[in-house]
């Protein structure tokens, strides 16, 4: 006799779980979230303000010269972190970074804190190492109506 209660054979799954691969993209979104403010720090300088047009770099990358309102130094070539130098150092560091690049802008970040004279003296050291031109970095000023 023939059974009426018959099984269905039931068909094999053929789809792929993706539960997981979905972790392991938000557990990598949280990583590149929390690094990703970390790649774009730099030395915090508090630049002075003035209404300048901005420079075109041209696709060169910048050697910055950063003088702390401390009367520390700092140099950055490029996408390179901020390097603690020595005052007399900087000459040489600059030197070499043109020597790997000549055509890059060198550029003074001085806090506006720093007393001019201390960035005039190190734009003076700059040119006596033989720098064509510097630039000075200020932030821009928020628009004045006349």
């Amino acid at each position: 006799m023939e059974s009426t209660f018959r099984r269905e054979r039931k068909k094999p799954v053929a789809e792929m779980n993706v539960v997981p691969y979905i972790d392991v993209m938000l557990v990598l979104l949280v990583i590149f979230m929390v690094t990703a403010p970390m790649l774009t720090q730099g030395l915090q300088v508090e630049l002075p303000k003035a209404v300048t047009d901005n420079i075109s770099l041209k696709n060169r990358e910048p050697v910055i010269i950063s003088i702390k309102a401390d009367g520390s130094y700092w140099i950055k070539q490029g996408n390179a972190r901020d390097r603690h130098v020595d005052k007399n150092e900087i000459t040489g560091e600059v030197r070499e970074a043109l020597d790997k690049s000549p055509e890059a802008p060198v550029l003074v970040n001085g806090d506006h804190r720093v007393k001019y004279g201390v960035v005039v003296t190190m734009m003076a050291q700059l040119q006596q190492a033989g720098v064509p031109n510097v630039g000075l970095l200020t932030q821009a000023a928020p628009d004045v109506a006349p």
